[in-house]
């Protein structure tokens, strides 16, 4: 049985709906392109057992030179390893971060037609979105 899994991501590519596509569709199955061999998850279970964790910025201090140096420092390092990272003490206002959560609700929830426009599957282009959509 040859499988061909850039078949399926084609497929999904070519809706430019995503994965959320798939379930407005309403499949039944899981396309096999999702399903991992249990060697896989079995090795990935293994590593998440270490001691990895995500890394966690601390901005408290930064108003000061040395201090803020070291902290972009973390930053940069967290985001070559990791690409993202936990900000705590970052005193942005609950009110804003409940803002962002419901953009971002709002986001998902717009029509297929109008996501269309933003759909990727390059990798590249979802970090040049996040770098710019960072700086706002």
């Amino acid at each position: 049985m040859d499988y061909d899994p850039s078949d399926e991501r084609k497929a999904i590519d070519d809706t430019k709906a995503g994965v959320k596509g798939l379930l407005d569709s309403g499949i039944v199955e899981i396309p096999r392109l999702f399903i991992r061999p249990p060697h896989e998850l079995a090795d990935e279970l293994n590593m998440c057992k270490s001691t990895l964790q995500v890394p966690v910025v601390d901005l408290s201090g930064i108003e000061v030179e040395d201090r803020r140096k070291k902290i972009v420092d973390e930053i940069r390092e967290a985001y070559e390893k990791w690409g993202f990272f936990q900000l705590i003490n970052h005193r942005i206002p609950s009110s804003s971060l409940e803002g962002m959560i419901d953009g971002t609700r709002k986001s998902h929830e717009q029509d297929a037609e109008v996501k269309k426009e933003y759909y990727s599957s390059d990798a590249t282009a979802i970090r040049v979105c996040w770098n710019v959509c960072v700086h706002y």
